[in-house]
């Protein structure tokens, strides 16, 4: 019975080192595409804030799209902003993770939490800042559709 415990022991932590030796030497896997198969990052994602809805779209080059109306406007109208070339950026170890879009000297960050202090912590927090740092807009939100 020991024999047999120490063998499967043994080789999971095989198994375990080969695959993250795949993972170092295989320059085509990206940090990104890791975490979206590990935590199923959606590909769409709509948020309502107290002022505004967002809807994150993952874009065919592999960048996410951001689209915000305010709060009390329908998806289907033309929204008051686009910004393009957003990324996908892990925040820690414990599978957060959070959009960035830069615009005009203004960085929106929307941060997924999955991982926080509080169990009634909205799923979403939107964050905007200035070019010198200054947070302008911070909300938190919940998921309207997936």
């Amino acid at each position: 019975m020991i024999k047999k415990l120490l063998f499967g022991t043994l080789c999971i932590a095989q198994f375990s080192l080969v695959y993250a030796n795949d993972i170092d030497k295989n320059p085509n896997l990206k940090l990104n595409k890791r975490i979206e198969n590990y935590q199923k990052v959606p590909k769409t994602v709509i948020i309502k804030t107290k002022k505004f809805k967002i809807r994150i779209d993952k874009q065919p080059n592999g960048n996410y799209l951001y689209q915000s109306w305010g709060a009390n406007t329908k998806i289907t109208a033309k929204p008051s902003m686009i910004i393009s070339d957003g990324e996908l950026i892990p925040d820690g170890s414990g599978g957060n993770y959070y959009y960035e879009f830069n615009n005009n000297n203004y960085s929106y960050k929307v941060y997924r939490n999955y991982l926080t202090d509080s169990a009634t912590k909205p799923p979403y927090t939107l964050i905007v800042t200035d070019i010198n740092g200054k947070t302008i807009v911070k909300q938190d939100g919940k998921v309207v559709k997936n």
